[in-house]
């Protein structure tokens, strides 16, 4: 097995979210993925095996399986591109089937992920109080334009936009409460957002549901979160980029584009740059 060390969503050749690539002729135990994540010790390593013309993926963080990862995609995509070429690959997911493609840039590949179909619903009112709670947000620090809501891109999360760039700043929670109580919801990742402008927003993203306390680039909420501002009527551009990362000193940049129709699939995409 050979295991690539990637950071995908990166700027510039700097920052970007650290992820494995494990390229293996037949897919290990899950028990072996999970040991293999927790040494690599990175948010999510992603597992391939080539069938037919098409690559079965399986994601996992050092504390569980997700069943899509964004920037575990951008990085394999890369990876893919390095190694067959440029060009769009098919890979099978646990739930879905989606394409990452890949383009050769200047400081080496960037990639580029369609993601499975968008959904959101409401969060129930009792859960998110109980979520505000325990990263300390009173309603009055809410941007009330963003209803609360939990959505989905392949994976789980829950959207809550705050009016400031300081409390976006301020972000802290404890660590297994909050654990355990996204665990109720099966949510990956919370998402804490400000919007800076009309194609413009900052992002930082909880996921003690994967035993990491903060992601700095996640590419399957920005899918997520790209859905929610469809659903809700978002009035911004269609093609936005975000900015996460920032707060940890490893600046990521998630360029995003929807379409209008409701549950379309939305594309990410990002530079991705070797790690030493």
């Amino acid at each position: 097995m050979e295991i690539l060390r990637l950071a995908a969503f990166s700027q510039n050749g700097q920052g970007g979210n650290p992820a494995g690539v494990a390229f293996c002729e037949e897919m290990p135990a899950a028990e072996t993925m999970m040991s293999i994540a927790k040494e690599v010790g990175y948010s999510e390593t992603a597992f391939l095996v080539k069938q037919a013309d098409s690559w079965r993926v399986r994601y996992f963080a050092p504390e569980l399986e997700v069943p899509f990862c964004g920037h575990a995609t951008i990085a394999l995509g890369a990876a893919l591109g390095e190694r067959f070429g440029g060009g769009t690959y098919n890979l099978i997911l646990n739930d879905s089937t989606i394409t990452v493609r890949a383009s050769k840039t200047d400081l080496g590949f960037s990639a580029a992920l369609q993601s499975p179909s968008t959904w959101t619903k409401d969060a129930p009112e009792e859960y998110v109080t109980r979520i505000l709670s325990a990263f300390q947000l009173k309603k009055e620090q809410l941007d009330e334009r963003f209803p609360i809501r939990i959505a989905g891109a392949g994976a789980t999360h829950l959207i809550i936009f705050v009016k400031d760039r300081r409390t976006l700043s301020d972000m802290k929670y404890p660590f297994e409460e909050v654990r355990a109580i996204m665990a109720e919801q099966n949510l990956v990742t919370i998402s804490l957002l400000w919007q800076e402008s009309d194609s413009v927003i900052h992002s930082r993203n909880a996921f003690a549901s994967g035993g990491v306390y903060e992601d700095p680039a996640t590419g399957a909420a920005a899918a997520a979160l790209a859905g929610y501002l469809r659903d809700i009527g978002w009035k911004g551009s269609k093609t936005f980029t975000i900015l996460q990362g920032e707060d940890m000193g490893i600046p990521s940049r998630l360029n995003v584009f929807f379409t209008t129709k409701a549950g379309d699939s939305i594309s990410v995409s990002g530079e991705v740059r070797k790690m030493g």
